[in-house]
């Protein structure tokens, strides 16, 4: 998880601000005070050491941050707000959950995935509402002339949509396999995710290569996808991360290991994914402590992924 999200910024705060400005100022003033906060770059909640604290916090958060849409629903900080918070939320705290209880209870896990489908849906709809903010027209476009939609996004600022409409819009396609419809706009998240790359590389930390590992390492090469792509978006990520996020350690080692059953490789990267300090870069930190909840569990499962 990187960088906008209402999960990294004290909602409380900001609401109590809001209501303190009310008495001399107009409502939409007030709403778009509060999404030009929450458009901001605070990490207070990023720097938390306890997950469950803040799996407890989003949803209010959340809630909050659709409230505010309803009164200014052209508002970009607010839509990436919603867009990124119920990614990183559904990540994080709905579908890893499924994963991990699913050898003892397949039926919760299977209503957890159902719902982090939703959440996802929802996620995409509001990236793609923002990005209809500065490029009108682009849902449209992006399915009659992809190259074309993509190419009018033109601003470094508009990177962060990007990134969260295609991160949650291919975190969606992977709960639905049998959605053949779905599953076909899945070349549309990587051409989003190339146009953030020309924008700005560097965009959290190397978070735009992390999406690719799983595109590139995940896809058949009658598809596209390829282990040697994957292995330089995985260079590429550690490049940009330098020491500070176990993320790509993960999901090269989840994706591309896994599926070239190298053992080995698996527990080696996961092992480093650990040994990231999740108090070198606070901002990293709660995004760190979730990445290597699930490198822990990976290893556990180690003689269920390979067979020797």
């Amino acid at each position: 998880m990187n960088a906008r999200s209402p999960l990294v910024v004290p909602v409380l705060a900001i609401v109590a601000g809001a209501l303190a400005l009310s008495a001399c100022s107009p409502k939409t003033m007030i709403v778009n005070s509060v999404g030009n906060a929450l458009a901001g770059e605070s990490s207070s909640w990023g720097r938390d050491d306890d997950p469950d604290l803040v799996r407890d916090a989003a949803p209010f958060a959340l809630k909050t941050i659709e409230s505010l849409i309803e009164q200014s629903p052209n508002h970009t900080g607010l839509l990436l707000a919603a867009s990124s918070g119920f990614a990183e939320y559904s990540y994080a705290f709905v579908e890893s959950d499924a994963d991990y209880i699913e050898g003892t209870d397949l039926a919760a896990a299977t209503a957890l995935r159902a719902r982090a489908r939703k959440l996802y849906r929802r996620a995409r709809e509001y990236g793609l509402r923002g990005l209809e903010v500065g490029s009108p027209g682009f849902r449209s476009t992006l399915r009659a002339d992809p190259a074309q939609a993509v190419a009018a996004v033109r601003s470094k600022a508009d990177v962060p949509l990007l990134y969260w409409t295609a991160a949650s819009w291919a975190l969606e396609i992977s709960l639905a396999k049998q959605d053949a419809e779905l599953t076909a706009d899945l070349p549309l998240t990587g051409m989003m995710i190339h146009r953030a790359l020309e924008l700005d590389e560097g965009y959290g930390s190397g978070a735009l290569y992390d999406f690719l590992i799983a595109y590139d390492g995940g896809r058949p090469a009658s598809a596209g996808g390829s282990v040697a792509l994957a292995r330089s978006d995985f260079e590429k990520a550690l490049a940009f991360a330098s020491g500070t996020r176990a993320a790509p350690y993960v999901a090269f080692a989840e994706t591309v290991s896994v599926a070239t059953q190298n053992r080995a490789e698996f527990v080696k990267l996961l092992n480093e994914a650990l040994a990231v300090d999740p108090n070198r870069a606070p901002a990293q930190r709660l995004a760190n402590l979730i990445a290597q909840k699930r490198a822990r569990w990976l290893l556990e499962r180690a003689d269920e992924l390979f067979i020797e």
